[in-house]
């Protein structure tokens, strides 16, 4: 149930759920990959809950946002970043820098790569720059986890081969150096498969360290931004092709029941489309978002003109971007 306004999970909260042997192992651990290789996905089935938005659209994903596993003897935060792309905007150039910085400060880093699509030059600028991350570390884990996605769309020849190839793509970055130790896996964040053992490495490679949040926490993010991000997902869903990079959701008014989401658009014409035919797309978006988060809910949808905003530091300071 959504509280009266919106608020963070108790982060700072602690448990005394140890193992059996007294030791308990906790650390943060960063997602990162080209856009669209299902990042978000696998959060969502690592996790076992919905924390992060998904779609087809490249950079759905615009904050770092956190879910939670909790296991005995272990819990792992684990951090969803933008896809690292070339910028054409302001905005662009935010994300990647986004998901560079959260290779630093976390326990663990783990790649994806698609099992369905040629290795680029965007999966193998992501592999150096993990590698070099971790290479630099004064302390602590060395461990990069390469997961090879999207097994469910290919042949087990397709899936051999791309690991094959993904595998050397690492030892020329590594050259004479070796000073990471990588693990490769193979996996579907969509149907499951491969995740269960790509979690029980994770958590057996995490460092010795407390609980952080209670074992029902699965995110930590806040409630506004969550239905912020859920209004965008349900836009992305409905809206042409070159329209979603220019839609940005944040609530400016949370008195619950009553919450108001803000649509911005960068032209006049954007928000006809968001608005759709006599409010077509806003009714279905506006019914959709509430069925997922909470029924009684009186949400309004308001959509504004916010010229050039994925250009202008103004408005992307504005935005939390």
């Amino acid at each position: 149930m959504p509280s009266d306004e919106p608020q963070d999970d108790g982060g700072d909260a602690l448990t005394d759920m140890v193992r059996d042997d007294g030791e308990h192992r906790s650390g943060f651990v960063t997602i990162v990959g080209r856009p669209n290789v299902g990042k978000s996905t696998l959060i969502n089935q690592l996790v076992g809950d919905k924390v992060a938005i998904t779609s087809s659209r490249p950079n759905t994903t615009r904050f770092a946002i956190r879910g939670i596993v909790t296991r005995p003897g272990a819990q792992a935060v684990f951090v969803d970043t933008p896809g690292i792309h070339k910028p054409k905007t302001t905005l662009g150039e935010r994300l990647n820098e986004s998901a560079y910085d959260s290779l630093h400060d976390v326990d663990v880093v783990v790649v994806v790569i698609e099992a369905s699509a040629k290795i680029g030059p965007g999966d193998t600028a992501v592999l150096d720059r993990a590698l070099d991350t971790l290479r630099g570390r004064a302390g602590g884990t060395r461990v990069l986890y390469v997961v090879v996605n999207k097994v469910d769309k290919v042949g087990p020849e397709q899936v051999a081969a791309q690991l094959l190839e993904v595998v050397a793509l690492v030892d020329k970055l590594q050259g004479n150096q070796q000073a990471v130790e990588v693990e490769f896996f193979p996996i579907s964040a969509k149907t499951g498969k491969g995740v269960a053992a790509l979690l029980d490495a994770i958590l057996a490679g995490l460092p010795e360290g407390p609980q952080f949040y209670p074992a029902e926490v699965t995110t930590d993010t806040p409630e506004a931004l969550q239905l912020a991000e859920l209004v965008r997902e349900q836009l992305l869903s409905r809206t042409r092709d070159e329209l979603p990079h220019s839609i940005a959701c944040r609530v400016t008014e949370w008195e619950w029941p009553r919450v108001r989401v803000e649509i911005l658009v960068e032209r006049d014409s954007q928000k006809g489309i968001v608005i759709g035919a006599g409010g077509d797309v806003l009714r279905q978006v506006g019914t959709a978002v509430r069925a997922a988060y909470a029924p009684e809910m009186f949400l309004e949808l308001f959509v504004r003109v916010e010229k050039q905003w994925q250009r202008r530091d103004d408005a992307l300071d504005r935005l939390g971007y």
